[in-house]
C-alpha cells in the first residue's frame, strides 16, 4: 500500500490511528447502543437518539461543536452506568459487532507497519472500556482513550478524567515518543477528521483517510496522501482468503495424489500398449 519498510537502527517508530471511521465504519461508542440497551443500560428513547447520531457522523462526519455535543451527550447518558457490566457487555458483542466493519485496508496496513518494525498505536476520542478491547482485537500495540471518572461505587460519574480529542491527542503522541523513544519525524498517523490535524502534523508521515471536507482540503495543501478505506471485512475472513485452512490443504494435496497417480498408471498402460 505503501512503501512502509525502513532501515533504521538508532531509534523507535510508530504508527498513531484514529479508531472511528478510519480503522471501523462506524463510531465505535455508539456501535454498542443496542447492546447497551438489552443490557439495561439505556432506554429505547436513547438507541433511536444514538441511532441519529450514527447517521450524522456517517453522512458527513463530525466537526468540533458535533464533537462537543456527543461529548456533553455521551458523558451524561453514561452517568451511572457500572463499569463492569459495561466492560462485560463490550466483551461479550465485540466480536458480533465490531469485527465486521474493521476496513480490510486498514488492517492490512496495520499488518504491514507491525512486519516493518513498528508500533501500532489507537488513538480515539471514545471511552476505553470500548477501545481497549477492539485495540486488543486489531493486535494494536499501545492504545490512548478517553477515560470517564468512576465513583467509589464503581458506577461512572459522568464526569470525565482524560479528554482524548484534538490537540490532546498530539500531545499523547508526543508523550508517547517522549516515553517510548518514537522517532517522530518517521512515524505515520492516519484519521479521518479535520480535528486531528495536531496529531496528523506532529508526525513526518501524515495520512488522511476517508477525509472530511476539510481534511481532505488541508491534506490537498499540505500534499499529504489521501487513503481510501472502504471494504469492512471481519478478520477471520481475511486470514482465511489468504492461508486455506489445514483440512482444504489436506484434501488438495489427497486429490493432487490421486490425480498423479491416476495419470501415471494411464500414462504405464498406454505405453504398454504402444510396445505391445
Amino acid at each position: 500500500m505503501l512503501g512502509l519498510v525502513e532501515n533504521h537502527s538508532l531509534s523507535r517508530t510508530a504508527a498513531f490511528f484514529d479508531l472511528d471511521k478510519t480503522v471501523i465504519a462506524k463510531s465505535s461508542t455508539l456501535t454498542f447502543s443496542k447492546s447497551f440497551y438489552q443490557g439495561g443500560l439505556i432506554n429505547r428513547r436513547a438507541v433511536l437518539r444514538t441511532a441519529y447520531a450514527q447517521f450524522v457522523f456517517l453522512a458527513g462526519g463530525a466537526d468540533h461543536d458535533q464533537m462537543e455535543r456527543m461529548r456533553e451527550y455521551l458523558s451524561a447518558l453514561c452517568r451511572g452506568w457500572n463499569v463492569q457490566q459495561v466492560k462485560e457487555i463490550v466483551a461479550e458483542t465485540l466480536h458480533d459487532l465490531i469485527d465486521p466493519i474493521i476496513y480490510d485496508e486498514a488492517a492490512s496496513l496495520i499488518e504491514e507497519h507491525h512486519a516493518a518494525g513498528r508500533d501500532v498505536v489507537i488513538v480515539s476520542s471514545s471511552g476505553a472500556e470500548v477501545v481497549e478491547p477492539i485495540g486488543e482485537l486489531l493486535g494494536a500495540d499501545r492504545v490512548v482513550a478517553t477515560r470517564m471518572v468512576v465513583g467509589d461505587d464503581g458506577c461512572f460519574t459522568g464526569e470525565i478524567e482524560y479528554y482524548a480529542y484534538g490537540p490532546t491527542k498530539a500531545e499523547a503522541v508526543k508523550e508517547l515518543a517522549a516515553s517510548e523513544g518514537y522517532d517522530l519525524a518517521r512515524c505515520y498517523a492516519y484519521s479521518d477528521s479535520a480535528t486531528d490535524l495536531p496529531m496528523l502534523s506532529a508526525v513526518g508521515h501524515p495520512c488522511a483517510v476517508n477525509p472530511d471536507r476539510a481534511l481532505r482540503r488541508e491534506a490537498l495543501a499540505r500534499q499529504w496522501p489521501i487513503l481510501d478505506f472502504h471494504r469492512p471485512v471481519r478478520l477471520k475472513q481475511r486470514f482465511s482468503l489468504r492461508v486455506p485452512p489445514r483440512p482444504a490443504l489436506v484434501a488438495a494435496a489427497a486429490v493432487g495424489a490421486a490425480a498423479a497417480t491416476a495419470g501415471l498408471v494411464w500414462y504405464t498402460h498406454r505405453r504398454r500398449a504402444a510396445l505391445a
